[in-house]
Parts: C-alpha cells; structure tokens; sequence
C-alpha cells in the first residue's frame, strides 16, 4: 500500500466524537452531527448547533470547572446522540427503540455505573480492609485498583458481545477519520483507512485517567479526621460514608482528568510525560476500538463533514479539498 503523508503539520483538532448504535456523532465548536446507517444502507444524517452555557459565563472556562462543565455537557450530548442513534438503527419498527424504552436504558446504565465502579469495590474493600479509618490510605488504594478491574472485565466482557463489537469499530472510524482530518487528507476511506484506531484525546483513556486521578483525591481526603469529628465509629456508616464522597466529588476529578488528558496530554500528544502518562489508555483503546469497514469510514465522514463545513463557514474558509502528497 501506498504511503501517504500530509504537505502540511498536523494540525490537531478540537473536533472529537463518540460511536453510536450503527452510526456515529462527531462535535465541533458550532455544532455537533450524528450519522447512522439505516436497514435499507442509507445514511440519516442531522445536526445541531452547539451553544455552551460557558460562552455566556466566563467562570465555566476556568481550569477544571471547564472539565467539569464539559463532562455533564459530554453525557448530556452522549444520551442526544444515543437517543437518535437507537431511532433510527433498528431493522424493523419493533427493533427500534422507544422514548420511553431510551430512558430507562440510560437509567439503568447510570445506575449499573454507580454500582459496579463505585459501590461494589466499597464494599469489597470493606471486607479486605477491616478498619477504613485505621488505614484510610490503603483503604483508597485498594478500592482504586478494585475499580481498574472492575473497569477492565467491564471491557472485555462486553466486547465479546457482537453488537457492541460493531460500536468499537464505528469508535474506530471515528479515530481514524479525526486522524485523517489532522494530517489534512481528504476524507476518502482510501486515505483514513491508512491510519490506526487508536488517538490520544479518546474518551477511554480519559475514563481510565479519571480512575487514576480518583485514588489520589481520595487518599487526600481526611476522612478519618471527618468521621471522627462526627463520632462515627460502626463500619457500615463509614462505607457509606466513603461511597458518598466518591460520587460527590466525581464531578471535581473529572475537571482534573480533563486538564491532563484534554487539554494538556491533547495539545503536546508528542510530549515525553504526555506519552508514559497516556500509554495505559492508549493501549486500553485496543481494547474499546475494532478496524472499521469502508462502509463505517462512510459513516464517520458523514458526520465528519457536516462539522468541518460548519467550521469552514464560521471562520470564512473556502471549502477546499487537500492535495495530499504521495510517495
């Protein structure tokens, strides 16, 4: 195969995206678009612009309130995208998903995420670690590494699932098209397919980044002093106590994980730190991202392009195609 490289730098983007049921939705700064393959090919395609409370409010793009701001946003797009995705990917009209059947699923989502990640190794390592005020500290480590496998079995278990399978290689050609775009090629699958589907600014690595940045913020936590303080002493107040801190401060880590893994490891992705730093997540990406068909790419590019259009328009760039050079 043929090697091609880009005439220009690579200019890294701030467009990311998320893979759907039978599509994908990709979002700019403007706007955000989602494209699924419906049971006859086609491609149903809609966007959206994008309008942030933190354009109205200069505080939300503080460090880490931004991050923290951006991950409600993020899950609140991811249930939109979800939401149209499961409308119109269905075969027949009963495999279609109602608003209603939606809903509960992203409840029950919600709720399996609470449970596995964050309730489920309290409790384990309540029964490893006999007194949490005693050892507050190995305490935190312990629940930390239960969460990373819980998070890892979690994968692999899941991915052995054909349908969620076909989502990581729509994760993939999401990848692989952002790359494409960054090397400034034009958005043919004979050009990203080139590419690998693994990125740096992906959300897997940024949930493993949060699991890591999360022992550390707990271990600072001074519980002991706290439960002390309230004289509270019997082991099931003190496990609750611990899982009520974790989804309390959940928020405050994500803005954190968001500043290392967003907007530093993704501004200086070269970066020596940045790469021993990340290479966890990214060797986790094989894991959550499948090689795509040309029919995915086709997908991904959809979605693609309204973005980069509406980008174009608001920044008064032509719509040009690059001429890419080839060895």
């Amino acid at each position: 195969m043929t090697d091609t490289k880009p005439v220009k730098p690579i200019r890294y983007t701030h467009i990311g995206g998320q893979a759907v049921l039978e599509g994908i939705m990709m979002r700019g700064k403007y706007n955000w678009a989602i494209a699924v393959r419906e049971a006859d090919g086609s491609i149903y395609t809609e966007e959206h612009d994008l309008v942030s409370a933190s354009s109205r409010h200069a505080w939300l793009k503080w460090p880490i309130i931004r991050g923290m701001w951006g991950f409600y946003e993020t899950m609140v797009l991811a249930m939109k995208a979800f939401t149209v995705s499961a409308e119109h990917a269905g075969e027949t009209e009963e495999e279609k998903l109602t608003s209603k059947e939606i809903g509960f699923t992203m409840v029950l989502g919600l709720a399996l995420a609470v449970g596995l990640f964050i309730i489920l190794p309290a409790i384990v390592t309540n029964f490893i670690i006999e007194d949490a005020t005693k050892t507050p500290l190995a305490w935190n480590i312990v629940d930390g590494v239960l969460r990373l496998v819980a998070f890892f079995l979690y994968i692999v278990a899941v991915s052995r699932i054909k349908d969620i399978h076909r989502v990581f290689q729509y994760h993939g050609a999401e990848h692989k098209t952002i790359h494409a775009y960054e090397h400034g090629l034009p958005l043919k699958a004979e050009y990203i397919q080139k590419y690998e589907t693994l990125h740096i600014r992906c959300g897997t690595s940024f949930l493993l980044m949060v699991m890591v940045i999360a022992i550390l913020v707990f271990s600072l936590v001074p519980g002991k002093a706290i439960l002390l303080a309230w004289g509270v002493s019997a082991k099931i107040w003190v496990l609750l106590f611990n899982i009520s801190i974790r989804i309390l401060l959940l928020p405050l880590i994500a803005g954190l994980a968001y500043e290392v893994s967003v907007k530093w490891a993704g501004q200086h992705p070269d970066n020596w730190l940045v790469k021993i730093l990340t290479w966890p997540g990214m060797q986790l990406q094989r894991m959550t991202t499948a090689p795509p068909d040309d029919s995915m790419v086709e997908i991904a590019v959809a979605a693609m392009e309204l973005v980069v259009a509406r980008e174009d328009a608001e920044n008064g760039v032509a719509v040009a195609t690059p001429d890419p050079a080839i060895d």
